[in-house]
């Protein structure tokens, strides 16, 4: 542990023991401008490293499957973004993507990651983008599940509801209903019990829901909001990592991240391994679970000790 956490973080037990058999990991914390930063860091630390992003409103648990099945080869760390899983939840800080992506760099920074294969997934991808278009030399190779880390005109009906003024937080922080809905609408199959008990756990409240509706909020799709200039950086530095081996895991029946998405990154990575996966949505990993830790495996391979 780096820097220690308050007491009520010293375990993920105390959050929700009912799922606490789909996540058997240690706690980790890295003190950021006076808040706790959960992470995850398993495996042998000489072993390359494995760099996994969640998005909204998901956590850390989203990568559980992940972590267990490669964590004996690989170095897994997984953090959850600042107010999101057991990393803390102030309620006055930024939440702007510019943040996140600095408190990424301290923690890889701290941890003294190099020879990552990042994983991304929703907002881990511009965020951990964000990582590997200012430190390409940390990156070995990506995996990008479904995500952006560019620009898009595109804004659901159904999100674009969160972001309306009283509405969206009466909606997102008073009834949980972004958290919630995505239980069934991110995934084309249901999610089991456990999985479904194990997303909705760190956001019991309206004080705990707070990065769920600022990343809704953070959405940039004009140049006057406060993360475009962020995004635009990121995009443009995307070129940069085009020599990276690099892995698209995608479920073509996600409503979100649509696969004109995935149609995207092909064009930015054309070199791209790419696996599709029609029966899957937005929670990939769920929908097509071994199929995807089979694809991971296959590309991890000659990374494995």
């Amino acid at each position: 542990m780096i820097a220690g956490a308050p007491a009520a973080h010293a375990d993920a037990r105390d959050v929700a023991p009912g799922w606490r058999a789909l996540y058997p990991f240690e706690s980790h914390f890295l003190r950021v401008d006076g808040h706790a930063l959960h992470y995850l860091d398993e495996g042998p630390r000489g072993a390359p490293t494995l760099l996994l992003l969640h998005g909204n409103p998901t956590w850390s648990f989203h990568w559980s499957e992940v972590v267990a099945r490669f964590r004996r080869d690989f170095r897994v760390v997984v953090p959850d973004h600042m107010g999101c899983g057991l990393s803390d939840k102030p309620q006055g800080w930024s939440y702007l993507l510019a943040d996140h992506v600095a408190n990424l760099e301290r923690l890889v920074a701290a941890l003294e990651l190099t020879d990552i294969t990042l994983g991304v997934h929703d907002w881990g991808g511009a965020i951990g983008m964000g990582l590997a278009t200012r430190q390409p030399e940390r990156i070995a190779r990506l995996v990008i599940t479904n995500s952006a880390a560019f620009r898009s005109t595109r804004l659901p009906l159904r999100i674009a509801l969160c972001r309306l003024p009283l509405f969206g937080p009466l909606a997102v922080r008073g009834l949980n209903a972004f958290a919630r809905a995505a239980l069934s609408m991110a995934t084309a199959k249901g999610l089991e019990p456990g999985v479904a008990e194990g997303l909705l756990a760190p956001y019991g409240s309206w004080s705990e829901r707070v990065a769920i509706q600022r990343f809704v909020e953070d959405i940039p799709m004009r140049p006057q909001h406060p993360s475009w200039p962020t995004l635009v950086a990121i995009e443009e530095g995307l070129e940069r990592l085009r020599a990276k081996p690099t892995l698209i895991l995608w479920g073509d029946r996600d409503w979100c991240f649509t696969p004109a998405f995935r149609e995207e990154w092909q064009r930015r990575f054309p070199d791209a391994q790419v696996e599709r996966f029609d029966d899957a949505g937005h929670y990939v990993i769920e929908d097509a679970r071994e199929r995807v830790l089979e694809a991971l495996q296959r590309f991890l391979a000659p990374a494995a000790p």
